[in-house]
C-alpha cells in the first residue's frame, strides 16, 4: 500500500498507543514496515499485544520520548490534550503532528475503503464485514475499534486493496475519510462534549456521506430517523446510490420472520429487492444485530459475495470484545460484558438478553461514562436501566472531564421508578461484595459502560475454578 503522506518516513511515534483505535493504527503501520513506538498512561491488553509484535511502548507521556525515538511523525489520540508537553515539544522541533483519525485516513483513502460509521453498532458491523470478506477470500485490511473475536485482532494488513474501517464521529475525524463503500448504521446524538445537539450530528454525517468517492454506494439502516434526515439533505442524483436495509420486504435488503433463539442468537429470513434469499442464523443476540448483519450482507453482495457465503460466515460470528460478550458462567450465573454507555445501546443490550433468556433475572451494573453525557441523558439512562430487574450503579467515569453539578450516578438513581432493587456503590470492591450476596443460580449478570468496568465480570468469574473471559 503506497501512502503519499508517509513517503520518506520511517519512524512514527504514537501517543495513547494503548487504546483500541490507536493500537489498530500501530499494528498496521508496523506491518507496513514502519518503525513504530508509542506511549500511554496505563498498561492495557492492547499495549501488551503490541509489545509482543515488537513495538516498544512506554508508560507515561514525556517530551523525552522525542529524543529517545527521534520520530519523523507523531500521531496522537484525541484523549491527549493538545497543550501536552510532548506535543508542544514536537511542534517546536518541527516534527509533523497528526491526530489518529487523520493518520488512519491517509491509509484508508489510498485503498478501496469500506467505511462504517454510526452512533451505535459500527464496531459490530465493521467486524461482520471484515469476517465476511476474509472468509470469502478477499483478504481485506482492517482497522476495528475492538478485537474481533473470530480474528483475534483489531487490525490486520490484507493482501488486497479492500480496507474495512470503523470510522469515529466523536471528534469529527470521520470527515477525513472518503470511502468507496459507505455504511451508516444510524445517526443519533452522542459525544455531547463535541456535538451540542442532534442537528450538529446530522450535519456532520451529511458532510461525511457527501465526501464519499463519486458514484459509490451508500448503505444505510432505513429504519433510523437520523439516517432519514441525512438522506433528505443529499442531492437527488445520489438517490440511485442508496441501498436501504430494514424490516420487512420493502427495502433493498430486508429481514422478516425474526426470532430470538433460546440461550442466544437470532434467526430470520432475508430478502433482497423483494426476493426471499433464505434463512440467516446468527450466534449473536439482539434485533439490532440482525440490522447490522443486513448491512454486512449488502456490502458483500456489492463486492460479489453471494448471500449463501455471507450467511455461512455470519452464522459463526462470535462478535467483538465488550459488545454483549458472554464471558462465561459461575455457579449458574451467566456473565456478560457490554460497552454500552448510551441509553439506546443499554436498551438494545437488555432487550437482547430478554429475548435470549426469557424469564431470567437480569442484574445490571452500570458505570456512567463522562459527566457531559450523564448530564445530557440522565432521564434516558434511568429509563433504559429500568429494563433490568436489579441495577447497581458505580460513580461516573470521568474520562478526564471536570465534574458537572447534577451529573452523577445518584441523579440517575433518583430518576428510576423501577426496578425494585437498585443500589449505589462507591467502588468496584463494594459492587463485588454486593454481587456475592445478591446473585443466585439462573441470574444474568451484565456489566455496562465504556470505562474501567470491563474488569468486573472477569473478577467475578475468577471466584470459580475457570474464567470464561476469552472469546472462545
Amino acid at each position: 500500500m503506497k501512502v503519499k503522506e508517509l513517503e520518506g518516513l520511517n519512524r512514527i511515534h504514537l501517543m495513547g498507543i494503548g487504546g483500541a483505535g490507536m493500537s489498530s493504527l500501530a499494528r498496521l503501520l508496523s506491518s507496513m514496515g514502519y518503525c513504530v513506538s508509542g506511549c500511554d498512561l496505563a498498561r492495557t491488553s492492547y499495549l501488551e499485544g503490541l509489545e509482543s509484535q515488537g513495538i516498544e511502548c512506554l508508560l507515561g507521556h514525556s517530551s523525552a520520548h522525542l529524543k529517545q525515538f527521534s520520530p519523523q511523525l507523531l500521531v496522537y489520540s484525541s484523549a491527549v490534550p493538545r497543550d501536552h508537553e510532548e506535543l508542544v515539544a514536537a511542534s517546536e522541533q518541527q516534527i509533523p503532528i497528526a491526530g489518529r483519525g487523520r493518520a488512519l485516513s491517509w491509509l484508508f483513502n489510498a485503498a478501496d475503503g469500506i467505511g462504517v460509521a454510526g452512533a451505535h453498532g459500527k464496531t459490530t458491523t465493521s467486524s461482520m464485514i471484515a469476517l465476511l470478506l476474509q472468509r470469502a477470500g478477499l483478504s481485506p485490511t482492517l482497522a476495528i475499534g475492538a478485537e474481533v473475536c473470530d480474528l483475534g485482532t483489531n487490525a490486520a494488513l490484507g493482501e488486497g486493496r479492500l480496507f474495512v474501517a470503523e470510522l469515529d464521529e466523536s471528534d469529527g475525524s470521520f470527515e477525513f475519510f472518503h470511502p468507496s463503500v459507505t455504511v451508516v448504521t444510524n445517526v443519533d446524538w452522542d459525544h455531547v462534549n463535541y456535538f451540542s445537539s442532534k442537528e450538529q450530528v446530522i450535519e456532520a454525517f451529511t458532510r461525511f456521506v457527501k465526501g464519499r468517492k463519486s458514484g459509490s454506494p451508500l448503505i444505510v439502516c432505513a429504519e433510523d430517523e437520523g439516517v432519514q434526515s441525512v438522506l433528505t439533505r443529499l442531492p437527488s442524483a445520489s438517490a440511485s446510490e442508496v441501498i436501504r436495509c430494514g424490516w420487512g420486504k420493502a427495502w433493498e435488503w430486508g429481514a422478516f420472520d425474526v426470532e430470538h433463539l433460546p440461550g442466544g442468537g437470532m434467526l430470520c429470513r432475508v430478502c433482497h429487492q423483494g426476493q426471499d434469499l433464505g434463512r440467516l442464523r446468527l450466534a449473536v443476540s439482539g434485533e439490532h444485530n440482525v440490522l447490522n448483519a443486513l448491512n454486512a450482507c449488502a456490502v458483500g453482495a456489492y463486492l460479489g459475495v453471494s448471500f449463501e457465503r455471507a450467511a455461512s460466515a455470519l452464522a459463526g460470528f462470535k462478535g467483538a470484545r465488550h459488545r454483549l460478550q458472554n464471558l462465561g458462567q459461575r455457579d449458574g450465573v451467566e456473565v456478560f460484558d457490554d460497552y454500552a454507555h448510551h441509553p439506546t445501546e443499554i436498551e438494545a443490550s437488555l432487550s437482547a438478553l430478554r429475548g435470549a433468556y426469557p424469564g431470567r433475572r437480569i442484574i445490571a451494573v452500570f458505570q456512567p461514562h463522562r459527566y457531559t453525557r450523564t448530564a445530557a441523558f440522565r432521564d434516558a439512562l434511568a429509563l433504559a436501566l429500568e429494563m433490568a430487574d436489579v441495577v447497581l450503579l458505580l460513580p461516573v467515569y470521568s474520562a478526564g472531564e471536570a465534574p458537572i453539578t447534577g451529573a452523577t450516578s445518584e441523579a440517575i438513581l433518583e430518576r428510576m421508578k423501577c426496578p425494585k432493587e437498585r443500589f449505589l456503590h462507591c467502588d468496584e470492591e463494594a459492587v463485588c461484595k454486593r454481587l456475592e450476596s445478591l446473585l443466585r443460580e439462573g441470574d444474568l449478570l451484565l456489566t455496562l459502560g465504556a470505562g474501567s468496568i470491563a474488569h468486573l465480570g472477569p473478577r467475578f468469574l475468577a471466584g470459580s475454578a475457570e474464567s470464561g473471559a476469552s472469546c472462545e
